[in-house]
């Protein structure tokens, strides 16, 4: 039976499309008129109710996953110049392909200096809603994910030197701190005259100082690598998938009844780093989950590209009907129809950019290949 980092985490592979996916629903239930496909506006308004915290939920678990899934694959002996290169090799081919895409196609006005900002993964330090959003707008998590890699070496250093009983309280700071985040930035950060779009009742810079600054999401990312570490050190309290993804559905719910930044930022954080947990400990000791199956596995291998790319499927089959809306009927089968586009559009990204170009730029020429472990 496979034991700790050795061991493959199939079931993370499977929640990571479920994150993805999450995304997407929030995405087409903005209540923006370029977006939505409904006719009926309370509709637009009641669905965009039910998956307004689906955004946060799916970015915030790729964050914690990030540092969960990079502690416990961490290689012995590693070099920080061979992570950085690997990191590269996978994230950077298809983030640069639909980046260009989204100038070329959607949006070919963008400001050079905004596109270069884009190109360098540098946008999400810009309190700017036309930069960090600018091109293919997901893209703005990956500028946190890239402060996350150079960051790594030195979180996981730190990580490595905490005794396993105190790592309780690091995990406990961590997560207190991502609430005290939030509580900071209402009480200091003035709120300006500008208001999030889809949330007009939240100031945009509060959200960008709490949301998008890739300073404030380290601790998503490093809650993730300390809750790796507490498995790797049977030192977590592991309650199980099912227990797990129920806590998760009552920190959604919880999302409706607390202020945006912490909807966004701090009901789901901790319950998703259990289910992550869960499902790792899961596949270490060989148990079935409800993710591990081949069809999950599939689409959490494209989960990366279907979050680059159903975006751009989304905002160009969109803009193919103009002004028209429809019925829910029509409209469902429409958002259906999105979905299967994008997922399509992602295999092809995965089998002609991502897959083969990390592949091919993972491991340096001049030195020899190597085994993980």
């Amino acid at each position: 039976m496979p034991q700790g980092r050795n061991a493959r985490l199939p079931s993370l592979t499977g929640l990571r499309f479920v994150a993805a996916l999450a995304v997407f629903l929030f995405h087409v239930s903005l209540p923006f008129p370029n977006i939505t496909l409904f006719a009926d506006q309370d509709l637009v308004a009641d669905v965009y109710r039910v998956f307004a915290p689906a955004g946060g939920l799916g970015v915030t678990f790729f964050f914690v996953l990030s540092g969960f899934i990079l502690t416990w694959s961490a290689r012995g002996g590693d070099t920080t110049p061979r992570f950085w290169r690997r990191r590269a090799a996978k994230v950077v081919p298809p983030y640069l392909v639909t980046l260009v895409i989204a100038w070329a196609v959607l949006a070919p006005e963008t400001e050079l200096w905004k596109a270069v900002v884009n190109i360098f993964m540098l946008q999400s330090w810009v309190p700017d809603v036309s930069t960090f959003w600018a091109l293919n707008s997901p893209g703005w998590s990956l500028s946190v994910e890239a402060f996350f890699y150079l960051m790594f070496p030195v979180l996981y250093v730190v990580a490595r030197k905490v005794p396993g009983a105190q790592l309780k309280y690091w995990i406990g700071g961590t997560f207190a701190s991502i609430v005290l985040t939030c509580a900071v930035t209402y009480a200091v950060i003035p709120a300006g005259d500008e208001v999030v779009g889809n949330e007009p009742t939240q100031s945009l810079d509060q959200f960008w100082f709490a949301y998008i600054l890739p300073a404030a999401r380290l601790f998503d990312f490093a809650l993730g690598i300390f809750v790796a570490r507490a498995v790797l050190l049977g030192r977590w309290r592991n309650v199980g998938v099912p227990v797990a993804s129920a806590l998760l559905l009552a920190g959604y719910l919880l999302s409706y009844a607390v202020p945006v930044l912490y909807s966004l930022r701090a009901t789901m954080v901790f319950p998703a780093a259990m289910l992550i947990a869960a499902g790792a400990i899961a596949d270490r000791d060989g148990r079935a989950t409800w993710f591990r199956n081949r069809p999950m596995q599939f689409l959490g291998k494209i989960s990366y590209s279907f979050y680059l790319a159903h975006w751009l499927v989304l905002l160009y089959f969109r803009s193919l009907f103009a002004d028209t809306y429809f019925a829910p009927g029509w409209a469902v089968l429409l958002i259906a129809a999105f979905l299967v586009t994008s997922v399509l559009a992602a295999w092809v990204l995965y089998a002609v950019v991502e897959r083969p170009l990390t592949r091919l730029w993972s491991e340096s020429r001049r030195e020899p290949a190597r085994s993980g472990g």
